[in-house]
């Protein structure tokens, strides 16, 4: 990093901690970034000096983010995960949103403690969904109306087929909800169903669990797979820091 570049402090996450911890460096576009915290109270900003520009979400900067979060979740267990991209100017600004958020970090270190975010999409396999869609009996009635009609003359019941499909959808979703969401949402300290991505994603939940309960809950999961396998393909990732558990949002001003 050249004497002339302007730095700035990059924030990974906020954590809880009586001490100045060590968490090694990062490689942020091919240069090693050492990580340290910057502190008030019992809590901490981890952090890396970078050079002061708008970092976008590509790939590789985003799986930096995600690297660093892990290496501080491998040692930390009360992590607060801060949103991709945000600069400051200094250590003291960042010093200066560490107290302005403290009030709030009060009561969020003692709900997240020890716990830690999953997430599991559910996919539709296209061959079950089209067969599942195709044995529906409303939809195979008016399958065959439409069935041999001209592009113009089928036009109003290729629109009620597809609503038919669409609804018929959207109730198999319902039903993966009761077979596997519900279940898993038993053993977890909070869950979220957020909107499902793609035509063939029949489940798209966020799970907050203890750390002490991720064997059984992965138990949960593996037991819901092998009841589903052949009809769907399950995602399951983590362990993340709760960011669907933790609404914090920082507001930095441009440099």
């Amino acid at each position: 990093m050249s004497e002339a570049e302007t730095t700035g402090i990059y924030i990974f996450c906020a954590i809880q901690t009586n001490q100045d911890d060590d968490f090694g460096t990062i490689e942020l576009e091919n240069e090693n970034r050492d990580i340290f915290t910057i502190r008030y109270k019992d809590a901490a900003m981890v952090a890396a000096e970078v050079p002061m520009k708008i970092y976008h979400p590509k790939k590789d900067n985003l799986l930096t983010h995600q690297n660093a979060v892990s290496q501080v979740m491998s040692q930390k267990d009360t992590v607060i995960p801060i949103s991709f991209g945000n600069v400051f100017k200094s250590k003291d600004d960042v010093k200066v949103l560490l107290e302005n958020l403290y009030p709030q970090f009060v009561n969020l270190f003692p709900n997240i403690k020890g716990k830690i975010e999953v997430g599991l999409k559910v996919i539709g396999k296209k061959e079950w969904l089209e067969a599942a869609v195709n044995d529906n009996p409303e939809v195979e009635k008016m399958a065959a109306a439409v069935k041999g009609k001209s592009e113009a003359a089928g036009y109003y019941e290729r629109i009620q087929l597809g609503g038919m499909a669409q609804k018929f959808f959207v109730s198999l979703q319902k039903e993966i909800e009761q077979e596997i969401f519900v279940p898993l949402e038993e053993t977890a300290e909070s869950a979220k169903a957020n909107d499902p991505l793609g035509e063939k994603m029949l489940l798209n939940a966020s799970f907050l669990i203890d750390r002490d309960r991720e064997q059984e809950f992965d138990q949960k999961v593996n037991e819901a797979h092998e009841k589903w396998k052949d009809k769907v393909d399950f995602n399951y990732t983590g362990p993340w820091p709760a960011y669907n558990f933790v609404n914090i949002h920082l507001k930095v001003e441009e440099a």
